[in-house]
C-alpha cells in the first residue's frame, strides 16, 4: 500500500524552505517519494 501524495504546495513551500541549510549529501531526501514533513513541536 502507497502512502498518500503530500499536498504539491506543502511539498513544494517545504522544500524550497529547507533546501538553502539541507545538506548536498542528503539532498535526496527531498524528493518527491522520500519526503517527510518536518513535525511542527
Amino acid at each position: 500500500m502507497s502512502r498518500p501524495s503530500p499536498s504539491p504546495y506543502a511539498y513544494l513551500k517545504d522544500v524550497l524552505t529547507r533546501l538553502p541549510t539541507h545538506k548536498a549529501s542528503r539532498i535526496e531526501e527531498l524528493l518527491p517519494h522520500l519526503w517527510q514533513p518536518i513535525a511542527n513541536t
